[in-house]
């Protein structure tokens, strides 16, 4: 069957907090955004891998606290005293400035200035501070000292609210049966469930089939290592 012709739609993730699914695996951290009142010198790093729901997180703190959120890439083009006063502030990949002396110097001040004005601080990173290796040494130690919230590997339940949610963010309904395939067979990961049903979403675009069982033992058959 020839391929058909494929258009990239947008991808609307919902990010509620009525859209975060909470399991064992992350009930602890969820507590720890709802309780965000109570944080240590009202900071907190939310970290965990690519995929694991920080971004969710953040949006859902912010809808809780006002809170406005913004790149840490994007510090060096902000009025860091207007954010600083403008309320709570969530930074987004705040390990990833880590060797620029710019974006390190604007985040020291902005958590500086945030915490003099009595404002809340929300840094999401993929590592948790120990790892972050910052050139400023003022600013890697106030992050070290933070409280600390991680993301870790999902469970069934959480992996399988995971997927049923990447379908419905690209509008996919798929059979109840699919959910439980998928998680007994694909790797425990969230990134692996991003890659999972963005591929059998292009592959059935692109071929006219439908997203089913089938479909998707053989595009797990061909990521499989061989041996």
């Amino acid at each position: 069957m020839p391929s058909q012709l494929t258009f990239d739609l947008p991808v609307r993730p919902a990010r509620g907090r009525e859209d975060y699914f909470v399991s064992p695996a992350n009930a602890l951290v969820v507590a720890q955004i709802d309780g965000w009142r109570d944080w240590p010198q009202r900071k907190l790093v939310l970290c965990g891998p690519q995929g694991a729901g920080k971004t969710h997180l953040a949006h859902v703190w912010a809808d809780q606290s006002g809170a406005r959120i913004v790149d840490a890439a994007s510090l060096t083009q902000t009025d860091i005293g207007a954010l600083a006063t403008s309320g709570p502030v969530a930074v987004e990949d705040a390990d990833a400035i880590a060797g620029q002396p710019p974006a390190e110097q604007a985040l020291f001040h902005l958590h500086n200035l945030l915490l003099a004005e009595g404002g809340s601080l929300l840094l999401t990173a993929r590592r948790a501070p120990t790892h972050w290796a910052l050139s400023l040494p003022d600013l890697q130690s106030r992050i070290e000292a933070t409280a600390t919230a991680t993301l870790t590997a999902p469970d069934d339940a959480l992996l399988s609210a995971l997927l049923v949610k990447l379908f419905s963010d690209r509008q996919i309904a798929v059979t109840p049966r699919l959910i439980p395939y998928l998680v007994t067979r694909m790797d425990r990961s969230f990134a692996a469930a991003q890659d999972i049903v963005s591929r059998l979403d292009r592959t059935a675009l692109a071929t006219g089939r439908r997203i089913s069982e089938k479909l998707a033992s053989e595009l797990l058959d061909k990521a499989a290592p061989d041996g």
